[in-house]
């Protein structure tokens, strides 16, 4: 009996295993085509075949069923056996992810009547300014949605028409074309004081002032990537907002300042309902920014292409920052979080699409962060280039195994950050068939052994391995290759036996 017979005498479930694997690893029958293309492209299915494939109206041949098992790491004959594991891979319901909520009774307590009033006095209480209570509302709305924000991309796309890259020239003739004109102001950076009390250096980079003149500091000039950032921001604020007469300003530094403060108004202690809006039409100016620079559907691809290698940010001519928060976007894997952070604990941005808990607060200083963060680590040590990290976090009471990719940068008033982009491997685990919380607790365990960290054993390096190559993320590879680490929330939460707080020792000390 030959392959090809074979094959179709064992099809029964083929069909709908490969839908199912596919949606339950959040692949377009687009994406999956691609994937087959690079593995094999004489033997990869089109998409209107793979499609025909699906729905049981085709059979592949035994050349395109290997290419089709290699792209989601399984045996061929998993594919045609007589078993249909419907439980085991139909994709889930309901929500792509994120954090969680917790439930408000009695609900009348939490009415709109009462937050109203009960709000601005706990910010009165608590110190917390009105702006850095929109910033926490924008983030809850960022998490809730997963990130996605279809409005927002669509007008971005009918501005920029999709094009990718996009120059300074284009930028400056879509500002022109939106009867925009530019100005070059010179400022030097200044000393500011956050509300934690630090000093750092922060420069104002652009600011638009109605009816259309856009303000751009000389110091862009030699750094394109920032001026092409500032120009989207500002072509997104007048394309989504009609110049409604509200005066952007873009800064870069530790310390973010608001337009009223720029122009002398302190930040207020309550909730002020300008700070709210002027935070709100920052974050849509800045997600349009993203989505202008790169567009979903050709930036799904170049990542797709390069393993979402950080380095394509240079490809196109933007910042490292721009490149890793668009991936937690366009990306059709949901479960992804970034920080943005500078020492010796500010997290600046946040987005956490897998609900995980914050290394330090990002209102208030924290007095027993965990040093084994990868963004902490960084910070404090002398480190070029990337690094990537394998590492287990409890979240409510079980074990998650975590990957993430760091950079450390300098911003254009001097002062270095990290940026982290990462995902959570556990529901990719369970895509696969496997016993995520058994495999977290597995290496966990290992961990605690070696006294906090190790070289990931190979049955579950074999896991991972296999997880990384469906989600196609070259640096869960490297991470994978480096010693997996515990981490903790917070250090009286601390899994390490013994604790580093109560040993004491040196490498979890405070940052200096």
């Amino acid at each position: 009996m030959s392959k090809s017979q074979s094959l179709l005498r064992k099809s029964h479930f083929l069909g709908t295993k490969i839908r199912n694997l596919r949606k339950r690893n959040h692949l377009t029958m687009e994406d999956l085509s691609a994937r087959c293309m690079r593995v094999d492209s004489e033997s990869a299915p089109s998409i209107s075949y793979l499609s025909m494939i699906e729905r049981g109206k085709r059979v592949p041949s035994a050349a395109m069923m290997a290419v089709i098992a290699a792209v989601f790491q399984k045996e061929v004959d998993w594919f045609l056996d007589d078993v249909p594991e419907v439980q085991a891979i139909t994709p889930e319901k309901g929500r792509r992810g994120g954090i969680s909520g917790m439930a408000l009774e009695p609900s009348f307590l939490f009415s709109q009547d009462i937050l109203q009033i009960a709000i601005p006095e706990m910010l009165s209480q608590t110190g917390i300014t009105g702006r850095q209570f929109a910033h926490l509302l924008i983030r809850a709305h960022q998490e809730h949605h997963q990130n996605h924000f279809p409005d927002l991309e669509r007008a971005a796309e009918e501005i920029g028409m999709k094009r990718m890259p996009l120059a300074v020239e284009d930028l400056m003739d879509i500002a022109k074309g939106m009867g925009l004109s530019i100005k070059w102001i010179d400022q030097a950076p200044q000393d500011v004081m956050d509300e934690m009390g630090v000093t750092s250096m922060q420069l104002i980079t652009s600011f638009f002032e109605p009816p259309s003149t856009i303000y751009v500091n000389k110091r862009l000039k030699n750094v394109p990537i920032r001026l092409k950032y500032d120009l989207a921001v500002h072509i997104g604020h007048c394309a989504l907002h009609n110049k409604d007469g509200l005066k952007s300003v873009l800064t870069t530094g530790r310390s973010q300042i608001s337009a009223s403060e720029e122009l002398g108004t302190p930040a207020s202690s309550t909730v002020n309902a300008q700070d709210i809006l002027h935070a709100w039409r920052d974050f849509e100016s800045s997600f349009f920014a993203g989505a202008l620079l790169c567009p979903k559907v050709p930036f799904r691809q170049l990542l797709d292409r390069h393993g979402y290698e950080i380095d394509v940010h240079k490809r196109l001519g933007i910042s490292a920052s721009v490149a890793m928060r668009r991936m937690t976007v366009v990306s059709p894997y949901p479960h992804w979080h970034y920080f943005d952070a500078y020492a010796p604990g500010k997290l600046k941005a946040v987005y956490r699409g897998n609900g995980i808990p914050l290394p330090w607060g990002n209102m208030r200083q924290v007095q027993d962060p965990c040093q084994h963060w990868a963004v902490f680590r960084m910070i404090n040590e002398p480190t070029q280039g990337t690094s990537a990290q394998i590492s287990i976090l409890n979240v409510a009471d079980e074990p998650r195994i975590y990957c993430c990719e760091s950079i450390k940068v300098e911003d254009l008033a001097g002062n270095n950050h990290v940026l982290c982009a990462g995902i959570d491997l556990n529901p990719a685990i369970e895509a696969q068939g496997g016993d995520s919380s058994a495999i977290a607790s597995d290496l966990k365990q290992a961990c605690v052994d070696k006294g906090g960290s190790v070289m990931i054993p190979r049955a579950i390096r074999n896991d991972l391995m296999s997880v990384a190559k469906i989600l196609n993320i070259n640096w869960i590879e490297r991470g994978i290759e480096n010693e997996a680490r515990l981490i903790c929330s917070r250090g009286a939460a601390c899994p390490r036996q013994p604790s580093c707080y109560a040993s004491g020792r040196a490498e979890c000390e405070q940052p200096s």
